[in-house]
């Protein structure tokens, strides 16, 4: 549509300029508005008219390189040795690879004298990811996906400059994004090609650069602020006068354009403008769709990148994550590490997030994610001279209710992410807020409300920031971050040149490069109208995650299993024994590794199968590592040896109660008994003879074929396929198998997402349900009764796979337990196993870090329909006034509770980032228990321990003849979990201990210890006295308090 009143009176004939805009003769034009966008468009575009546009005028004269040479290598190798590796000549158009493969490249040439006084640029353009070398120092990287094709050898090349040159680029074969075979997120294809599609010098005009980023700001601003808004058409006509002024041969008139450029830009903002700040950062996934290895060059690639900007631009402020990123830097590139911590005593590379990795935020228990800030915070203070106040953590999927005190202990107040902005079915209604736990804690939380932690500093981008922006009227700042992202990659020189044209233009808000600390500093300046929010922060997508790579899954919980066990008996040990040596140093290199593959990417299961691979090398190497240091300490703290057998045993627990449990205990002929043991809490029971069990296990077969198994607490009874037809408890004379229904039945679902495969499980997989009725073999009895009875039974799932499976009853046990192994072949298929039960409630109760929420099991809203599958850790339970179910397990996340039906996720099969995911052999345990009174009052938490924390069963030696136990630690409340021991971070003869309430409520109670301690001193996560008081020790007893979840540390001096 046309405007009456507006028109251009600019002289448009080439040559002329703009000297002729005010003249009488020129001709009046009535403005169309798509014409005159596309016309401005099209004297911008790279593809169209570049013959006569301004974008054909960006480079001037060219000349090839003189020679070009490389040498190929599987390995990732450093620049020391490729220097010597045998270089064949190489041309432009040539491909390389195949993935994963490096080429290395020796490049010379000389600049031409008659360049002086010009901007000289070294093009190259190919796929894959590129390190420039210059004087053996890695000085930039190049990617196209990255916007980065180009090394500046001079700004303004002088005779006294260089002109004969060698340069070593150093070639990934992958892109930034990996090489998924068609594509991002499928396998990668293995056999895949990198080509070269430029190798030259560029004379670079820098004033066109100039030119082209003015017009592009006024362009967008007119394409982006409104139609409605006048100064959309300010902006229009001003582009327009740009292009009319503007004779592309030449540059002389390009002054008067620049002169039009400044006026419209330099009208400044009114007071109340929303302010933007905007942070250089570069998301870099430590490993994704490429292996671990890779990560470390992305990070030099981006970082070298990054201080050449800071170079360039002294105002630049760029935020790093991460702690393990920076120490695979300071390994590999040291001479880069250390200008990184140059410019970080300049203030301009700023550390963030204080955690070792960003980190998965729901799968990691509660001690994993303590040491992920004790690791990053010990880090950034060792290496930087400084602890990080912002938590970090931008692509994690979703956030556990129990961060935030998490954070506030390890000294850490305020939260970014923006990932809720994927949020499949409900918009989260801030940007700005408190973030409550569930203990209560606050910390002041921002998601910028672009949506992105990858900003192009685009004026859309700007301009969405405020409009998105959902507390409007309550905060006046926003966060912009800017910068490529995932694969690396970073900001760029043409994203500062944007955003310091849009620094206060009026129509755009205010844009300012700010720190963190600023942003944040500024949102705390007037709390007083900001929103709460409390408990978990839920991702309505990528719930997929919970199930896939169950070998992740498992190796994780494992090996946080066996840490906590190391640490415990080895600071034992250490106190107990003269001469032992608590491992510090491997227990460090052991925690660094699994808080590696906590990443969020890695733990969830998303990555392709190199990582994978990577990752449970990693998981064996805690546990081969693990088992030898926890074998050494418990022999020292025990005596004996663990290859003796004989008749008596020393039987070791961790945990921080009673255990009354059946174990096998070894015998000099090389079988094994069960027996009934009982042994106390963090501490050992010497067995010489079993307890006899009050009501012993009886095995009953019917006559239609089902068996029955019955201890004094449960009688369960299973048809043929293992399928429970009743679990009744005997103390409350309670059903809790509906009539017609069966517990653990195993049921299949077709598991077909969107697009986001190893991520994602949609609602409508439910409508697939598909429950598996064919046996191959027929429940039968393994272990007849006494301490012990058990059936096992095989189900069929396909052709080729099956589920074998053995079930136990104990005695004195309150639960059922199920010993499980799946042969799994499948593609798209989901395996859950379902327990209904007859216990009505609206809510269910999940484990969480130190605690647990509950969570509806109606779908009355679409808040609770979002989560139709959820994640928990150790337990979940199911319970009305009186009576509940509770569902146990010792390595799955995956959970779903609808209405009566208790459901574990077992098993999925994605195929895409990594074709085989979960193909293969699995073992895992889980369990259902009936209970009387609240699941606090039943010990369903301690009971869930129990199945992860096995006991630890060493031969006696030859002259032990009688029964005796030692007790470390007891806690009087039950409510009280004693999570931690460990030697202290930075203090001899210390210990740590970490505890917490784990009821949700509020306790006084005491802890007692046979442990020679002097002082105790309540501390932080991070280890550091909250109070110069000493705790009072009364008869080898401390008294404590705590309010509900409450985390608690304490160091003991010894």
């Amino acid at each position: 549509t046309q405007r009456r009143g507006w028109r251009d009176t600019t002289d448009r004939r080439p040559g002329t300029g703009g000297a002729a805009r005010g003249d009488a003769m020129a001709a009046l034009v009535l403005k169309n508005r798509r014409t005159t966008l596309e016309r401005v468009e099209k004297f911008l575009s790279p593809v169209y008219f570049t013959d006569v546009n301004l974008r054909g005028r960006l480079f001037g004269a060219n000349c090839p390189v003189e020679s070009l040479s490389c040498f190929l290598t599987e390995s990732r190798i450093p620049y020391e040795t490729a220097v010597n590796g045998d270089f064949t000549a190489a041309k432009v158009g040539d491909s390389f690879g195949p993935t994963w493969w490096t080429s290395w490249f020796r490049v010379t040439f000389s600049i031409p004298q008659e360049w002086k006084g010009k901007e000289v640029h070294f093009v190259w353009e190919s796929e894959g990811e590129a390190m420039v070398w210059r004087d053996s120092s890695p000085v930039q990287g190049l990617t196209k996906e990255g916007e980065k094709m180009s090394y500046i050898l001079s700004e303004n090349l002088t005779d006294e400059e260089p002109h004969s040159v060698e340069l070593y680029v150093e070639l990934a074969c992958n892109g930034l994004f990996g090489a998924g075979q068609g594509s991002m997120i499928a396998p990668p294809d293995p056999q895949r090609k990198f080509t070269l599609h430029k190798a030259e010098l560029v004379v670079f005009n820098r004033d066109v650069h100039e030119l082209l980023t003015d017009f592009e700001i006024i362009l967008d601003m007119a394409k982006h602020i409104g139609n409605e808004n006048q100064r959309s058409y300010q902006a229009l006509y001003t582009a327009n006068r740009m292009v009319n002024a503007c004779d592309v041969a030449d540059p002389a008139t390009f002054a008067e354009a620049h002169r039009f450029a400044n006026a419209f830009l330099q009208q400044k903002n009114g007071e109340s403008q929303h302010v933007v700040h905007a942070m250089g950062h570069c998301h870099i996934d430590s490993a994704w769709l490429w292996p671990y290895e890779e990560t470390i060059r992305k990070c030099a690639r981006s970082w070298v990148s990054v201080l050449r900007l800071m170079k360039k631009n002294p105002s630049f402020i760029f935020t790093c994550s991460q702690a393990q990123q920076l120490e695979w830097v300071k390994s590999w590139y040291p001479g880069l590490y250390t200008e990184i911590q140059a410019f970080a005593e300049k203030g301009q590379f700023i550390v963030v997030g204080g955690t070792w990795v960003e980190m998965d935020g729901n799968l990691p228990s509660g001690e994993s994610m303590v040491r992920q800030f004790l690791q990053g915070q010990k880090f950034f203070q060792q290496e930087f001279g400084r602890r990080c106040t912002e938590f970090w953590l931008p692509d994690t999927f979703g956030y556990s209710a129990q961060l935030p005190q998490i954070m506030k202990g390890c000294g850490i107040t305020r939260f970014l992410t923006q990932k809720l902005s994927w949020n499949l079915v409900n918009e989260f209604p801030h940007h700005t807020f408190f973030w409550e736990g569930i203990d209560g804690s606050r910390v002041l939380s921002h998601f910028p409300p672009g949506n992105s932690y990858e900003m192009h500093c685009k004026v859309e981008e700007v301009l969405n920031t405020v409009k998105n922006n959902k507390d409007k009227g309550r905060v006046n700042h926003s966060a912009f971050i800017f910068g490529f992202g995932d694969g690396g990659g970073g900001p760029t020189q043409d994203m500062l040149d944007r955003l310091h044209r849009m620094q206060n233009t009026d129509g755009l808000p205010r844009v300012q490069l700010s720190t963190p600390d600023t942003f944040f500093s500024a949102l705390e300046g007037d709390t007083s109208m900001l929103c709460t929010w409390a408990g978990e922060l839920f991702l309505e997508l990528h719930n997929g995650s919970y199930t896939t790579q169950a070998k992740i899954k498992k190796g994780n919980r494992k090996c946080e299993c066996i840490l906590r066990s190391i640490e415990i008996v080895s600071s034992l040990a250490a106190v107990q024994k003269d001469g032992f040596q608590y491992p510090s140093s491997q227990l460090q290199q052991l925690w660094r590794l699994l808080l590696l593959n906590q990443f969020h990417d890695v733990l969830p299961g998303t990555c392709i199968q190199s990582v994978v691979e990577d990752a449970v090398k990693y998981y064996e190497e805690i546990q081969s590592n693990g088992d030898k240091l926890l074998k050494e300490a418990i022999q020292c703290l025990l005596g004996g040896c663990m290859q003796e057998t004989g008749r008596n045993v020393n039987v070791l627990n961790t945990l921080p109660w009673e255990r009354t449990e059946v174990i096998s205990m070894p015998r000099l002929e090389g079988e094994e008994v069960l027996a009934l043991i009982k042994v106390p809490s963090v501490g050992f029971a010497t067995v010489t003879s079993p307890m006899v069990p009050p009501h012993p296990v009886i095995v009953t077969v019917q006559e239609g074929g089902s068996i029955t198994m019955e201890n004094g607490i449960l009688r369960v009874e299973f048809d043929s396929l293992g399928r429970m037809i009743s679990l009744l408890h005997l103390l409350y004379k309670r059903e809790t198998v509906p009539e017609g229904s069966h517990g653990n039945q195993f049921v299949l679902f077709d598991d077909v997402p969107l697009y986001w495969d190893a991520w994602d499980v949609m609602d409508y997989h439910l409508e697939t349900r598909k429950p598996l009725l064919l046996g191959l073999q027929p429940a039968e009895v393994v272990c007849p009764g006494g301490v012990r009875g058990s059936i096992r039974h095989t189900v069929r799932v396909s052709d080729t796979s099956r589920i074998r499976q053995e079930v136990t009853l104990d005695a004195c046990c309150p639960y059922v337990k199920f010993k499980t192994e799946v042969e799994w072949h499948e593609a798209h298929k989901f395996l859950k196993v379902e327990f209904p039960t007859t216990v009505h409630s609206p809510n269910a109760t999940y484990e969480i870090q130190f605690g647990h929420i509950q969570r509806p099991t109606h779908r009355n809203t679409s808040w609770d329909w979002a989560r139709y599958e959820v994640w928990g850790h150790k337990w979940a339970d199911l319970s009305e006034h009186g009576f509940g179910v509770a569902l146990l397990n010792d390595c799955k996340y995956g959970y779903s509770v609808h209405r009566n039906v208790m459901t574990l996720s077992l098993l999925r099969s994605p195929k895409s980032p990594d074709a085989t995911a979960d193909m293969g052999q699995h073992q895992f345990t889980y369990a259902i228990m009936p209970h009387t009174g609240s699941l606090q009052e039943a010990n369903v938490i301690q009971f869930a321990y129990n199945i992860n924390y096995p006991l630890h069963i060493v031969p006696a030696g030859p002259g032990v003849c009688a029964s005796s136990s030692w007790s470390a630690f007891s806690i009087q409340s039950p409510a009280v979990v004693l999570e931690t021991v460990k030697q202290a971070e930075n203090k001899n003869k210390a210990l740590v201990i970490r505890l917490y309430e784990s009821h949700g409520s509020t306790v006084e109670t005491w802890l007692h210890t046979s442990l020679p301690i002097k002082q105790a001193v309540w501390c932080d996560l991070l280890e550091q006295p909250l109070t110069a008081k000493c705790c009072s020790i009364n008869d080898s007893r401390i008294e404590l308090s705590f309010t509900p979840f409450q985390i608690r540390s304490m160091l003991l001096l010894l």
